[in-house]
């Protein structure tokens, strides 16, 4: 027979595949997209085959050793997306798998075997020996242990006791039971005995015969401990029934649905003119085609999705909503699940590891069409997907941070390209390359009005430089208006949102004597003071200290905490309303899993006066009885060195802006700044997005910048400061020839140090290539796997397409 072969990625930064021997044993289960668990020098890893029957490698091979699914993992289409995808950002093949699956499926095979058919004495030989070792250990241990206990590798024996039902391979990681929760089940065996061979065979064993009569009572089937405890007996004659081959024990798949219990929010009944417009236009794209939904915050883009999912859905196809992690709030779940019921699975952060696996399977087995969540939810194995949508496609939370540095709207582009699906693209405030993409090519629809026609709530800038000031307030901007717009609102019963984009009480401590500020020992930032608990943190890194009762610089007793946070306006706010009742929300109050969803409860309830927090209260919230939006420093980002700074702001206010007015009682936005004239701010107040998009196109023109050009940050770190620079030189230089050598029309700048030099004890320096995209792109293709050799402690990122340069 000959020997074949397959190639398995692993979820390392390697730059090609290892190829392993297939054993026949294995033959009909080792499939492109399939799982499999394969040695890799002293340990076993769980990778992924992408493609059999290659060229035997020019030396020895080792074997797969398992593979624990029924059926491949990764469907054809998943597996060409990421090979495209691994292309494009110039990843490993393994690291891009490794983001498409669930984190349960991965990691160090920790693979358990469980007992499942009895003592299956006739097997005979070693096969005896590990199913009367199990029984021993209650029926489950380790595959490691067993195979030291047999010593000798036992993958061969248990294929076979596999195959024949015997025993179960349950694959996990280590450090967790995040993979599939099972239970085992009795089941019936063949046709039911009749009463003179139950009288023949149960004759001295009335235990055996309850046992069975009670499960055929139960339709052929119950769960293993129910089963026991309503018969009220022991294991034993349970396992003397599968040993005659009267009864098996398998596992069986427990699903968890923390969103099973939620309440449904059902959404009008019916769309008004303007979407039932923008639908059919909707309906008319192409297949694997884009579009803009452009609708004004309130106009109702949800609702036109849902009834777009509804109509394919109901032909047989599937969906994939995509929202930004903070706004995934069980508040958008219920939207979905009230069209969608129990067809709906759930990919969410704030769910366990296992969670999120049930949720999977379930997709990829065909029994849930429609997959809601954030970022890598574009991955989720929907059959025969019919429309993928991007809600908010302006958040930069859709970009990945680390390897492989993917933006889930360039993933679902190709995926919709690849699957034949629509891509719909919805924001009130859209990025630039989105518009600049679509809108040419009148791939874009507008949603121009409010619900009910109700207007854009008025928007007020107070320029902080002449603005009365509420006298007794010291370390904020706070604003004789926005002191009597929160009194009036609150005398009128109805809701506030304070917006302060910046956590903990301040932004640094600052010795009065001699200006030092205390910074982070491991990155090139202050230290954010907090007050619960009362410290110094550090946000990139987690360094904590206590707040300094001298200067550690000049041991001087006076200091200044300057840039007010979210704990300090909350303290403010407490003070100058007294019986108001608050909630904040940021990251430091919503950490806990539901924390979102339990502030926001108490918001629609009413339990809640004024909420105040950071970006996380700009979006997924609409509550008509907030009619009052307060920014209270709307400069906190406008100038960091980030050629994306106006347009973040611009998008901040003109969301937490569309907060308010939602209701019959309308609602206004005051907004703080010392810049009132600054574009950004001025077409938000104006709520003129289309106009905001028009100015910023022309301020990238010169220098060039997205969408003008694609660029791509090229990120040098290490623990060494001037190895990085010499390594950060040579990159650049290297660059150079390689954009000269293929006569590439590229532009190389830099090096220079990062804005936020060091993080986490690693210095960094970046360069930055710009230029058409396709060039770009060749570029990355040629020089991402060459730089991501690693040398020693110094590492080479590769960021195509950044959503930031800090």
């Amino acid at each position: 027979m000959t020997e074949r072969y397959a190639h398995v990625a692993l979820p390392l930064p390697l730059a090609d595949p290892y190829t392993y021997r297939i054993p026949a044993t294995l033959a009909d289960r080792a499939l492109p997209g399939a799982r499999v668990v394969v040695p890799v020098r002293t340990r076993e890893l769980v990778g992924i085959i992408t493609a059999t029957d290659v060229p035997a490698p020019g030396m020895t091979s080792r074997d797969l050793l398992a593979a624990p699914d029924g059926s491949p993992a990764l469907s054809p289409m998943l597996l060409a997306l990421a090979e495209r995808l691994s292309h494009y950002y110039g990843a490993p093949l393994g690291l891009v798998l490794h983001a498409m699956l669930p984190a349960a499926l991965w990691g160090h095979s920790s693979v358990e075997l469980v007992l499942i058919g009895g003592r299956a004495v006739r097997v005979g030989g070693t096969a005896e020996q590990l199913v009367r070792w199990l029984h021993e250990r209650g029926g489950r241990a380790a595959m490691q242990a067993a195979s030291r206990a047999m010593k000798r590798p036992l993958w061969d024996v248990v294929d076979r006791l596999q195959r024949v039902g015997v025993v179960a391979l349950d694959v996990q990681r280590p450090d967790t039971s995040a993979g599939m929760a099972s239970i085992r089940v009795a089941a019936l065996v063949g046709d039911a005995l009749s009463l003179i061979e139950r009288d023949t065979r149960f004759a001295r064993a009335p235990k055996q015969r309850l046992l069975y009569e009670l499960l055929e009572a139960r339709g052929g089937r119950s769960v293993v401990a129910e089963l026991l405890a309503a018969a009220g007996v022991t294991e034993a004659p349970l396992r003397a029934l599968v040993s005659r081959g009267t009864v098996r024990v398998e596992l069986a798949e427990v699903r968890r649905d923390p969103f099973a219990d939620l309440p449904h929010s059902p959404p009008p009944p019916h769309l008004t003119a303007d979407q039932r417009a923008a639908l059919t236009w909707l309906e008319a794209v192409p297949p694997g085609e884009s579009a803009l939904l452009f609708g004004v915050t309130g106009s109702g883009k949800t609702l036109v999705y849902l009834e777009r999912i509804r109509e394919l859905v109901a032909a047989g196809r599937g969906a994939i909503i995509l929202v930004p992690e903070i706004a995934l709030t069980p508040q958008t779940v219920a939207r979905v699940r009230a069209v969608f019921g129990d067809d709906v699975a759930v990919l969410h952060s704030a769910l366990s590891d296992g969670e999120r696996a049930d949720a999977w399977r379930a997709l990829r087995r065909g029994e849930r069409h429609v997959a809601v969540g954030a970022r890598s939810a574009i991955f989720a194995p929907v059959q025969n997907l019919g429309v993928i949508v991007l809600d908010e496609e302006h958040e930069t939370s859709y970009k990945n941070g680390e390897t492989p540095r993917y933006h889930a709207r360039t993933v679902a582009a190709m995926r919709a390209r690849l699957e034949g699906a629509t891509l719909i693209l919805g924001s009130a405030t859209p990025s630039l390359e989105t518009w600049a993409g679509l809108a040419p090519l009148h791939r874009m629809v507008r949603l121009p009005e409010r619900i009910a026609a109700r207007p854009m709530p008025p928007v007020d800038l107070i320029d902080l430089r002449s603005a009365p000031q509420v006298r007794d307030v010291t370390g904020m901007p706070w604003s004789q208006q926005l002191d009597d717009g929160i009194t009036a609102a609150l005398a009128r019963k109805e809701q506030v949102l304070l917006l302060l984009n910046r956590r903990g009480w301040a932004s640094f401590v600052q010795c009065r004597e001699c200006g030092q500020v205390v910074d982070c020992p491991r990155c090139s930032i202050s230290l954010t003071v907090h007050r619960q608990p009362a410290e110094l943190r550090c946000h990139y890194c987690d360094h904590r200290e206590p707040v300094p009762g001298r200067c550690p610089s000049c041991g001087g007793e006076a200091s200044r905490q300057l840039g007010a946070g979210t704990q300090q306006l909350e303290e403010l706010v407490a003070a100058r309303f007294p019986s108001a009742r608050l909630a904040r929300m940021d990251l430091d109050t919503t950490s806990g899993k539901w924390a979102h969803h339990r502030i926001l409860d108490r918001v629609e309830r009413g339990e809640v006066d004024i909420l105040l927090g950071t970006q996380m209260i700009a979006k997924g919230i609409d509550f008509p009885n907030v009619t009052l939006v307060g920014v209270v420093d709307a400069d906190t980002a406008l100038h960091l060195p980030d050629f994306r700074a106006s347009e973040r702001t611009f998008q901040l206010i003109a969301q937490v802006a569309g907060r308010t007015g939602r209701g019959p009682k309308g609602g206004r936005v005051l907004v703080q700044t010392r810049q009132p004239t600054h574009p950004a701010l001025e077409f938000a107040a104006r709520h003129d997005a289309e106009g905001f998009l028009g100015a910023e196109m022309v301020a990238r023109e010169s220098p060039a910048y997205p969408p003008h050009v694609a660029i791509a940050n090229i990120i040098v770190s290490g623990p060494d400061r001037a190895a990085v620079n010499a390594r950060a030189s040579e990159v650049a230089e290297w660059c150079e020839r390689v954009v000269a050598h293929n006569a590439l029309p590229l532009i190389v700048l830099g090096p220079a140090p990062c804005p936020i030099e060091r993080i986490k004890d690693r210095w960094r320096d970046h360069l930055v290539l710009k230029g058409p995209p396709q060039a770009l792109g060749r570029w990355v293709r040629v020089a991402a796997p060459q730089l991501a050799a690693g040398r020693g402690d110094v590492r080479v990122a590769v960021d195509r397409d950044p959503v930031s340069l800090l």
